[in-house]
């Protein structure tokens, strides 16, 4: 009996005293295996009261129990105080002097995109067009039967567009700001001058293509405008745009809700015209489409295409500003690293 009962109170010696010097989470559980967990000394000195006899077994296992207990209520003060040492030390680490001056933060700027949209915005305010807007989930009808475009037609395969499948009609996101063009058209009676900037979508995505970009909707209707006013308002933006000396061309081209239609490119902002990488060897770089809106157009709006005409253009905004500044790789744009933004 005297054997097992000194083991015990070794035991209890022993794992005390590294219970109340243990410094980490780990040590403890360490600790706990060796002398009181399932598989711990301790237990083994419990497992073979059987083979006792009966005295001695009442005096052991009083004590193993005793001492299980008291190391049990140990451990649970030193993880306590373990932990509470581990909060202190976050404390101190993260203490924040709030007498110091403060840090100075870096201003912000606007996103070359913004800044880019707002400039086109500001050029045909300018030119005499007001800002329209419109919702960036439209109907199957906005954004193509009302614009010419019906669902066997071809063109619509030239954009890939978003669809949400509705009960009794297609709603999706919208491939371009065309469709502010008529929603417009069927609240105001000409003249009417407008732009529409905007976000749009379309299943495509390299470096030049994002799934997401913005692009200016154009317009004007009223009674004899004709191919010279559109070619004058336009050779003016790009004037504005890219600088007076930038030339400019208009290529013959095609679009279903213009006609004649055509593509505007400008000399290369990197040769000068004279042809790189950058153009293809061939001088000019396509900015924008544009065109004669189409009479079929003004009739779903209940517009006289005897009394108006009118042209309408389309830019993409990510195309303008990568050609203003140089950039390669439309990705750039939505990536948000500071090293390219703060450049701008």
């Amino acid at each position: 009996m005297g054997d097992l009962a000194s083991k015990v109170e070794e035991i209890r010696s022993e794992a005390e005293e590294k219970l109340r010097s243990a410094t980490t989470e780990k040590e403890l559980l360490e600790i706990k295996g060796k002398y009181f967990g399932r598989k711990g000394a301790l237990s083994e000195i419990l497992r073979s009261l059987p083979t006792l006899p009966v005295e001695e077994r009442r005096v052991v296992g009083q004590k193993a129990n005793e001492t299980r207990k008291f190391l049990e209520s140990l451990f649970d003060e030193s993880l306590e105080r373990i932990k509470e040492e581990a909060r202190k030390r976050k404390a101190a680490a993260s203490f924040v002097d709030v007498t110091l001056p403060g840090g100075m933060l870096p201003p912000g700027h606007r996103h070359p995109i913004t800044a880019t949209m707002e400039e086109i915005n500001r050029v045909f305010s300018r030119l005499g067009f007001t800002i329209f807007g419109g919702p960036d989930i439209e109907t199957d009808y906005y954004n193509f039967e009302a614009l010419n475009i019906p669902k066997e037609h071809p063109a619509r395969d030239m954009q890939d567009t978003f669809y949400v499948e509705n009960l009794d009609r297609d709603i999706l996101l919208r491939t371009h700001t065309s469709p502010i063009q008529i929603r417009v058209m069927e609240k105001l009676k000409p003249p009417v001058r407008v732009i529409a900037p905007g976000t749009v979508y379309r299943c495509d995505s390299d470096v030049t293509h994002s799934p997401m970009f913005h692009q200016v909707e154009g317009f004007a209707v009223d009674r004899d405008i004709t191919f010279a006013d559109l070619k004058g308002v336009l050779t003016e933006f790009c004037a504005l745009m890219f600088g007076q000396d930038r030339g400019v061309r208009f290529r013959p081209s095609y679009f279903p809700f213009t006609e004649p239609s055509a593509e505007v490119d400008i000399e290369c902002v990197i040769c000068g015209g004279e042809g790189c990488r950058v153009c293809s060897e061939t001088g000019w770089l396509e900015i924008l489409g544009c065109g004669m809106i189409d009479p079929e157009v003004f009739r779903y709006v209940g517009y006289d295409p005897e009394e108006f005409s009118g042209f309408a253009f389309g830019m993409g905004v990510e195309r303008i500003a990568m050609l203003r500044h140089g950039i390669g790789d439309i990705r750039l744009f939505f990536e948000n690293d500071l090293r390219f933004l703060t450049q701008f």
